[in-house]
C-alpha cells in the first residue's frame, strides 16, 4: 500500500511539474530567475506533500532530518541566488556595466543625410493600428474571423519604412474552425505615403502569438531550444515578403543575472516553424531588430551614469548623462537606428545631445548637440496649433538643410495625422507648421533664413540664352503668381517666365521670334530675361551665349 501511495504521489509530483512547464514554458537556465524559483517551489511543494502524508506532529517536523534536508536546500538556494543577484549587480560591477556598449561619437550632417519625404516615417505605432484595423473592417471575407495584432514591428522593406504585423485569430473558437489553414494574411503599412496592404499569403501561417497548444510561437521556440533565455520577440519579413520571427536570445556577461545583452538570433519561418540560430554577428542583413529599444536604452544608461561608479550616479552624479523619456527610430543603410535624446541626470529641460544605436548590430553613436528635450519640441508644435488642440507625436529626428531637426505628426481626437511641424533642436522657439510635409519644409527653410540660423546659398548656375519661335505657351499660377511656360522650335526644354519679374512675357503669341535668358533647372529652366520684338530679330536662333550668374544686359 505505501509503494502504491509513493507512486501516486510521485506520478502527480510529475504531472503538476509538467503542467506548470507547458503553461509557464520558463528557460531551463542557470541564468534564469524562473528557472530558480521553480526548484525553489518545486522542493516547498515535495515538502509539503512529504508532510501531509507523514502526518507529523509539530515536535517530529522539527526533529525530522528529512524536513531539515529539504528547508535547508531551499534556504541554500535562497542565498546563492541573493549573493547572485548581488554580484551581478552594477553596485559592484559598474565599470563592467558601463563598457557594455561601446559609443563612438558622431557628426550628425555627415552620417545622417536629408532625406527625400518618401523616405520619412510619418506615422506612429498607434496611428498605424489605427490603419491596420480600417484595413480589417474593409475585408469582409475576413474580418469576421481574424484581427490584426498588436505588434507592427517597424522594419525596412525594400528600402522603405514600413511597419508589419500578422493577423490573429479573433476567439479561441474561431481559432478552432481555422486553424488547419492557419492565418492566411499579415498588414503592411508604408509609414511614408500611409498606404495600408493586406498581404495574402501562399500558405497560411501555423506559428504565431494567437495559435495554442504546440503551435504557439512561444512554446515552439521553447520547445525548439529549451535552454535559450530569449528577449523581446519581433516580427519581421524579408526581401521576398516571407513573414519570419525573429527572437534574439540574452547573453549574461556579469554574474548570473547581469550585463544583459544579446548572443544569438533564432529565426522562425512563421509558415513552415522552421528555426535556425545564428551567431548575433552573422544575421542576415535583412532582418531589423535584434536588439530592442528599451535594451538599447538601458545599455546607454548605463554608458552615461556609470562613468565614475555607481555611488557617483546616486550622490554627486558628476558627469552623469541619461536617455529622455522616449525614442523613435529612424531608417539609415538599410537598417533600423533607435534614436533617443540625452540629458544630464539633474532633470533640465534640454538635451545635451542624442543617441542613434542600430538594432541589428548595437552600433551607436552619440552626437553633442544641445537643444530642447523633446516634450519641449512637442509643447512648441502643439503651441502653434493649439486652438485645434492637436496632439503631437513622439519627435523624428532629422538633418534638414543641415541643421538637427524634430519632425512632429500632429494628431486630432480621432487619432489622424492632420498637420506636421518641424522644430530645430538647437532654437526651439523656430516652429514651422504645415498641412503636407513638403509645406511645413518650406516654411521651416523660410524660418531659417529669416532667423539668420541659415545663409541664403548662392546661385552658381550660369546664365545662357537662346532665340527661336515659340511653338506652345501656357499659363498656370503657383503661389498666387502668374507664369509663363514656353517652348521654341528645336528645343524640348521648358522655360518658365514669372509674370512679376517679367511683365513682356504677356505680349508673346504662338509663332513670334524671342530671345530668352534663362537659368537651367533639373525639370523648367528659369527665364531671367525676355527679348521680344525687334531685339529678338536681330539674334539667330542658334545663338547660346553662357554669361556668368547674375550679370545681364
Amino acid at each position: 500500500m505505501k509503494g502504491k501511495t509513493k507512486a501516486i504521489i510521485t506520478v502527480f509530483v510529475v504531472i503538476l511539474a509538467g503542467i506548470y512547464y507547458y503553461a509557464a514554458i520558463p528557460a531551463i537556465n542557470i541564468h534564469s530567475s524562473e528557472t530558480w524559483f521553480f526548484i525553489m517551489i518545486f522542493l516547498v511543494i515535495l515538502a509539503v506533500l512529504y508532510l501531509g502524508r507523514k502526518k507529523l506532529n509539530r515536535y517530529e517536523v522539527r526533529e525530522s532530518k528529512v524536513v531539515k534536508g529539504f528547508l535547508g536546500v531551499i534556504v541554500f538556494l535562497g542565498v546563492v541566488y541573493l549573493l547572485g543577484t548581488l554580484f551581478s549587480s552594477p553596485v559592484i560591477n559598474a565599470k563592467k556595466y558601463q563598457k557594455l556598449m561601446t559609443v563612438k561619437e558622431g557628426e550628425f550632417t555627415k552620417d545622417v543625410d536629408e532625406l527625400s519625404f518618401d523616405k520619412i516615417p510619418l506615422l506612429d505605432k498607434d496611428t498605424a493600428a489605427l490603419l491596420g484595423d480600417r484595413k480589417m473592417g474593409s475585408m469582409v471575407d475576413m474580418v469576421s474571423q481574424f484581427e490584426a495584432d498588436d505588434i507592427y514591428s517597424q522594419i525596412n522593406y525594400k528600402g522603405n519604412p514600413v511597419r508589419v504585423t500578422p493577423l490573429k485569430y479573433a476567439s479561441l473558437i474561431k481559432w478552432f474552425t481555422n486553424q488547419s489553414e492557419g492565418i492566411p494574411s499579415y498588414i503592411r503599412i508604408n509609414m511614408a505615403n500611409q498606404s495600408t496592404e493586406l498581404v495574402k499569403l501562399k500558405q497560411g501561417m501555423k506559428y504565431t502569438t494567437s495559435d495554442h497548444f504546440n503551435r504557439n510561437i512561444y512554446r515552439h521556440l521553447r520547445f525548439a531550444h529549451p535552454t535559450y533565455i530569449y528577449g523581446e520577440l519581433s516580427f519581421e519579413i524579408d526581401e521576398n515578403g516571407d513573414p519570419y520571427w525573429i527572437a534574439p536570445v540574452k547573453k549574461f556577461n556579469i554574474g548570473l543575472f547581469g550585463g544583459e545583452t544579446v548572443g544569438k538570433v533564432v529565426i522562425c519561418n512563421a509558415v513552415t516553424g522552421k528555426t535556425k540560430t545564428y551567431d548575433v554577428g552573422n544575421v542576415p542583413q535583412w532582418v531589423d531588430r535584434v536588439y530592442s529599444a528599451d535594451l538599447l536604452v538601458n545599455l546607454f544608461d548605463y554608458y552615461g551614469k556609470l562613468k565614475h561608479g555607481f555611488f557617483n550616479s546616486v550622490l554627486s552624479q558628476k558627469d552623469c548623462l541619461e536617455t529622455t523619456d522616449g525614442y523613435n527610430y529612424l531608417a539609415l543603410n538599410d537598417d533600423v537606428w533607435m534614436y533617443t535624446g540625452v540629458t544630464s541626470v539633474n532633470g533640465d529641460q534640454s538635451n545635451v545631445g542624442f543617441v542613434l544605436a542600430n538594432q541589428r548590430t548595437m552600433e551607436t553613436k552619440y552626437y553633442k548637440v544641445e537643444g530642447a528635450t523633446e516634450s519641449s519640441a512637442m509643447s512648441s508644435a502643439e503651441g502653434q496649433v493649439q486652438n485645434l488642440k492637436y496632439q503631437a507625436t513622439f519627435p523624428l529626428l532629422l538633418n534638414i538643410a543641415g541643421e538637427p531637426t524634430y519632425f512632429v505628426a500632429l494628431k486630432d481626437d480621432a487619432g489622424l495625422v492632420k498637420k506636421y511641424a518641424m522644430v530645430n533642436v538647437q532654437k526651439y522657439q523656430i516652429v514651422a507648421i504645415g498641412d503636407s510635409v513638403s509645406q511645413c519644409q518650406e516654411n521651416y527653410n523660410e524660418l531659417l533664413l529669416k532667423n539668420g540660423v541659415k545663409e541664403k546659398e548662392k546661385d552658381t548656375r550660369k546664365e545662357e540664352e537662346i532665340s527661336g519661335k515659340i511653338t506652345k505657351i501656357a499659363q498656370a499660377v503657383l503661389d498666387g503668381n502668374s507664369h509663363y511656360y514656353l517652348m521654341l522650335e528645336d528645343s524640348d526644354a521648358i522655360y518658365d517666365v514669372s509674370v512679376a519679374d517679367i511683365i513682356d512675357v504677356i505680349k508673346c503669341e504662338l509663332g513670334e521670334q524671342v530671345t530668352v535668358t534663362y537659368k537651367e533647372d533639373k525639370d523648367v529652366n528659369t527665364v531671367t530675361k525676355l527679348d521680344i520684338g525687334e531685339k529678338a530679330k536681330d539674334k539667330t536662333s542658334s545663338d547660346k551665349i553662357e554669361k556668368e550668374t547674375g550679370t545681364q544686359e
